[in-house]
């Protein structure tokens, strides 16, 4: 598996992707009716941030994007956000897209990284961030509507580098 720079072209391959995980409707809070056209400009970071895919030979299995996490005074903290394919899953892409965001932000001089939205019963995700060193800084009760379980609780997550 090899982690690179998002090309346009594969976003024929993103797409699916992130409208598989938006639709279910289990892990992140976007609009499960969202275009392609939608989520591309919100899943392509523009410099100074990044997109990435992950991938085997010609095929993506995951996707990630970085960022600073807030302007001015919060510029010092970045953000990621990860998508994996269902075939892909349990094989460690998510981890090396973590990684892989994890030390880009180290590499720019980022005090530390903070997902906003770690939908609590997504246990595999927060699992692998926690084996990779961030901890639930707080929790927003019945913050995200899951299709099976209600209403259930989105978690700030944060690593200090």
């Amino acid at each position: 598996m090899l982690i690179r720079e998002f090309h346009e072209p594969d976003w024929v391959q993103v797409w699916p992707i992130v409208q598989e995980v938006v639709r279910a409707r289990e892990t992140f809070p976007y609009d499960p009716e969202l275009t392609a056209d939608q989520a591309y400009d919100m899943w392509v970071e523009a410099s100074p941030g990044r997109t990435v895919v992950a991938v085997d030979g010609d095929a993506v299995l995951g996707t990630a994007k970085m960022g600073t996490n807030r302007p001015g005074p919060g510029s010092h903290v970045a953000t990621a956000s990860f998508m994996v394919a269902r075939a892909a899953r349990g094989r460690g892409v998510g981890t090396a897209l973590c990684r892989h965001a994890v030390d880009w932000a180290r590499e720019r001089g980022y005090a530390g990284m903070q997902f906003n939205a770690v939908v609590a019963s997504n246990v595999t995700a927060v699992e692998l961030y926690r084996r990779e060193g961030f901890a639930v800084v707080g929790t927003v009760p019945g913050a995200f509507r899951h299709p099976t379980l209600g209403r259930v609780g989105l978690h700030v997550m944060y690593r200090e580098f």
